[in-house]
Parts: C-alpha cells; sequence; structure tokens
C-alpha cells in the first residue's frame, strides 16, 4: 500500500482538503491518505468549516478528519509527505534524520509545473472565495498526482 500524507501548518484549512481530494481520486485498497499539521494549534479539531464547506460543494466529506500534528515518525510511515508551502517543507525537513527522510518530502504544487508559485496559499483568514480557489489548486494537482501514481506499477 502507498502511503500519502499531506502538511500544512494547522491541519485545518489546506491539508484536509489536499487530504480529502487525493484520497477520493485513488482506490483505497492500494493507498492510504493522511494529513497533520506542523504545529499543535488544532490538534483533535475538525477541518476549518470553510475547509468542510467548500469540500462538500465539490462532494468530498472530510468532516470526520481529525487534525494532528507531524511527527517523526511519520517519516517511517509514509511513502510520499507533501507540504503545502515552503515554510511547512522547512519545518518538515528540520526534522528530517537523513537523507532518505528528506527525500520524500516535497512541495504539493511541485507535481504541478504549470503554477509558477509553489506555495498554496493560507486561506485562513480569508473567505470562501480564498478557499474555493486553494480547492480548485488542490484538485488540479491532486489529478496530477492521481494520474502519476495510478500509471505506475505498484
Amino acid at each position: 500500500m502507498t502511503r500519502i500524507l499531506m502538511v500544512c501548518l494547522g491541519n485545518i484549512c489546506r491539508s484536509p482538503l489536499a487530504h480529502g481530494v487525493l484520497e477520493s481520486k485513488l482506490p483505497s485498497s492500494k493507498f492510504f491518505i493522511d494529513s497533520a499539521g506542523t504545529a499543535a494549534y488544532h490538534i483533535g479539531n475538525r477541518p476549518d468549516r470553510r475547509s468542510i464547506e467548500v469540500a462538500g460543494l465539490h462532494g468530498i466529506d472530510i468532516s470526520t478528519q481529525r487534525a494532528r500534528q507531524f511527527k517523526v515518525s511519520d517519516f517511517d510511515t509514509f511513502d510520499y509527505i507533501y507540504a503545502m508551502d515552503a515554510s511547512n517543507y522547512t519545518n518538515i525537513i528540520n526534522l528530517a534524520r537523513n537523507t532518505d527522510d528528506i527525500g520524500k518530502v516535497k512541495l504539493f504544487l511541485e507535481e504541478h509545473p504549470t503554477i509558477s508559485n509553489k506555495n498554496v496559499p493560507d486561506p485562513y483568514y480569508g473567505d470562501m472565495t480564498d478557499f474555493e480557489h486553494v480547492f480548485d489548486l488542490v484538485e488540479a494537482t491532486s489529478n496530477r498526482i492521481a494520474q502519476k501514481l495510478l500509471s505506475t506499477p505498484l
């Protein structure tokens, strides 16, 4: 089974959306998707109500997800670790124990070569338009990730 982790700061906005969207595109019999935050602000909380709402508008239910903090053992558990922005990428890399750990981590939007800014913007202080924009970025990039993973022999 291929295991994929999405990581943002608080694990209530961007990474839950990426978790839910990618999970909707891949068979659960072959892929396990999870999300985490680099900070401990929201441990145990549901995703932001606006993330839940925008996902729901696209037929994806993320309401059962709960925020958790990224931990060093995630390097052992996951095959791919996607950071939503450069700051979280740095936070994850700073916890890496070796080059194998580092090799699992990349910026999520690196999977979408036509998007020049590789940071998924944090919509937390914005409105629904900002959450919809993040959803669109996540959707387009998740399509590319899913296509790549499904075309690679497991």
